[in-house]
């Protein structure tokens, strides 16, 4: 049974910095895109951040751009999420995110999802 559990999520104030991490299991996910999405309440999931198998390409929504970077650890089968500077308008639940090669913006790409961890962030 393939799994992505998320860990990181928490309470913090404007500026500050977390990190999000998204461990597989169940599978190496070999030749597959990881990402992550963010549901803010009441909006429709969006693309936060996308990597290829090989980390050779990152990808990242404008309104992250500069502020957070996506890595993974093949070895660990990890992603994580560093957010710096972050808004309130960040605050949302995040969601990791693996599926085949695609478009990295698309929901309908991912083929397995974890169950989110909440961050939210106070002015």
């Amino acid at each position: 049974q393939v799994q992505l559990v998320e860990s990181g999520g928490g309470l913090v104030q404007a500026g500050a910095s977390l990190t999000l991490s998204c461990t597989s299991s169940g599978r190496t996910f070999s030749e597959y895109l990881m990402a992550w999405f963010r549901q803010a309440p009441g909006k429709e999931r969006e693309f936060v951040a996308g990597i290829n198998w090989s980390g050779r390409t990152t990808l990242y929504a404008n309104s992250v751009k500069g502020r957070f970077t996506i890595s993974q650890d093949n070895t660990k089968n990890t992603v994580h999420l560093q957010m710096n500077s972050l808004k309130p308008e960040d605050t949302a639940v995040y969601y990791c995110a693996a599926g085949p090669n695609g478009n990295y913006y698309s929901l309908s790409t991912y083929r397995y999802w974890g169950q989110g961890t909440q961050v939210t962030v106070s002015s």
